[in-house]
């Protein structure tokens, strides 16, 4: 369970990514659209994981890779947006956000499971 002061803070390391990779480092993306679905900060605030979502989805590894090779520059970029709310900035460990496949996935799952109706009660049995 997250405390306050961690969600918040993982709020506006989320809100500042996102702008950090709208604006800042498209360079990094080839023309992918990325999206933080979400940032977990730790509770001495030292590490975020931020979890990242692409469109299109092909080559999400590469693209991983990529930001990953570059994560100084990114914290760098976020340093100068949070210089003024957070003391330390946390280091930067990025994922991949699954939760849509992983939805997907389940959504076909139960549609192709095949239930039977339940069978009416039989009234002899009163014991």
């Amino acid at each position: 369970m997250e405390s306050k002061r961690q969600q918040k803070v993982g709020r506006q390391i989320q809100k500042d990514l996102g702008e950090i990779f709208q604006k800042d480092a498209q360079h990094l993306t080839s023309g992918s659209f990325v999206t933080i679905t979400a940032v977990r900060v730790t509770p001495d605030l030292s590490i975020a994981r931020a979890y990242l979502s692409f469109l299109p989805d092909k080559n999400k590894t590469m693209l991983l890779e990529t930001i990953r090779e570059n994560t100084r520059f990114i914290r760098q970029k976020l340093a100068e947006r949070v210089r003024h709310q957070l003391r330390i900035v946390p280091h930067l460990q990025f994922y991949i956000d699954d939760t849509a496949e992983y939805a997907a996935k389940m959504d076909l799952l139960f549609s192709d499971l095949v239930i039977p109706p339940a069978q009416p009660d039989d009234e002899d049995d009163t014991h």
